[in-house]
């Protein structure tokens, strides 16, 4: 598998750039993705923000209370979901110019599989430019890209020179990348595993790949089997193009925990259109309702519900057995809720139909 060419496209600062492009004034202010801490009671976490906040430090999944304190002139946009959501589509539709081997992993990023592409195109490094370039042409928005024979290594080599910057990393050139690299930037190495790799000596790419297969095994599991394995270039992981959603549904974070029974039966009846939309939309529909309640105490319970035939995809429906599930968490009259979702799982294409087999007739010839 090491002879294939892989993408991945990142968006810069998708949300913040969209935004900015709509409204070029923006593009001089310290631009952050997130409602107002002084209009939430200090609550909301940064969706993203632009190149002038982050030189702040302010980032991504940062509390706005704090990104305000870093940067006091900051200022908040609520997020428009759906526009993002729109126009991640039509970079998807550029994408599909080049290949169908299309693996999105949110609405800023994807991977490509161009081995065969749609253009014939021989270098992978001309046609991320070309694909760059595209976006910025008919959606006015930048991105890098990262090219190699890997999954991991594209991944890594897009975020290497933000924002608008293509990094190729070729096999023979592997240790060259990963050696310097701070051990952070590894896919897998978190807040929780990068104190024991500072203990094990680890600090860099380099200093991984010092460390046995059996040693990064007996610290960190399956995890230091698939670093071991990262740090040599070897990642057999398929772009999957055709992966099988399992799931639609959506939740939400409340700033103020909803008390009262008009307000929550107001969102499971705003959540349960959405989801019935989504569904139709997909063309799915689903054998089990799912409902995630969190609490004022951060506490996070789910319900589920299996029909032996498929929801019909109907808000009253998901709406009727979503507050059915909600009142075995918690009674009506002991709302807290901090975050409340609804999703349908055990998904399958809507031509299964529920077909009730005629076993069984009135004419007794037939018998």
């Amino acid at each position: 598998m090491d002879d294939r060419k892989i993408i991945h496209i990142d968006m810069d600062a998708f949300y913040a750039s969209i935004e900015m492009r709509d409204d070029p004034k923006l593009a001089s202010l310290p631009l952050i993705i997130a409602r107002d801490p002084r209009k939430t009671g200090g609550h909301g976490v940064v969706a993203t923000a632009n190149y002038v906040a982050r030189s702040y430090g302010i980032h991504s999944a940062m509390s706005s209370q704090e990104a305000l304190k870093l940067c006091s002139q900051a200022y908040f946009k609520d997020p428009d979901f759906k526009k993002y959501r729109a126009v991640s589509n039509q970079i998807h539709e550029i994408f599909h110019e080049y290949t169908d081997y299309i693996e999105p992993i949110a609405f800023d990023e994807a991977y490509l599989d161009i081995t065969s592409n749609k253009k014939h195109l021989d270098s992978a490094l001309q046609t991320a430019r070309m694909i760059q370039q595209e976006i910025f042409t008919k959606v006015h928005l930048t991105c890098s890209a990262g090219i190699s024979y890997n999954k991991f290594l594209a991944k890594l080599a897009s975020d290497y020179r933000k924002p608008v910057g293509i990094t190729l990393v070729r096999q023979d050139e592997v240790q060259d990348f990963l050696f310097p690299l701070a051990i952070e930037k590894f896919r897998g190495v978190g807040k929780k595993t990068v104190p024991k790799m500072h203990q094990l000596g680890v600090f860099t790419g380099k200093d991984l790949y010092q460390l046995s297969s059996g040693e990064l095994i007996s610290h960190f599991g399956k995890m230091g089997y698939i670093l071991y394995q990262r740090v040599r270039g070897i990642d057999e992981r398929p772009v999957e193009w055709q992966r099988i959603r399992k799931s639609l549904g959506n939740e939400r974070t409340f700033d103020r925990p909803l008390t009262t029974v008009a307000s929550v039966e107001s969102f499971l009846q705003k959540s349960a259109k959405r989801l019935a939309d989504e569904l139709d939309q997909q063309q799915k529909h689903g054998k089990t309702l799912v409902i995630k309640v969190r609490n004022s105490e951060f506490e996070t319970t789910t319900k589920r519900i299996t029909l032996d035939d498929y929801f019909p995809n109907d808000s009253e429906t998901f709406q009727f057995y979503g507050k059915k599930l909600l009142e075995q968490i918690q009674p009506n009259e002991h709302y807290a809720v901090r975050l409340l979702g609804l999703t349908v799982t055990n998904l399958a294409p809507l031509e299964f139909e529920n077909i009730v087999l005629p076993l069984w007739h009135n004419n007794s010839d037939q018998l």
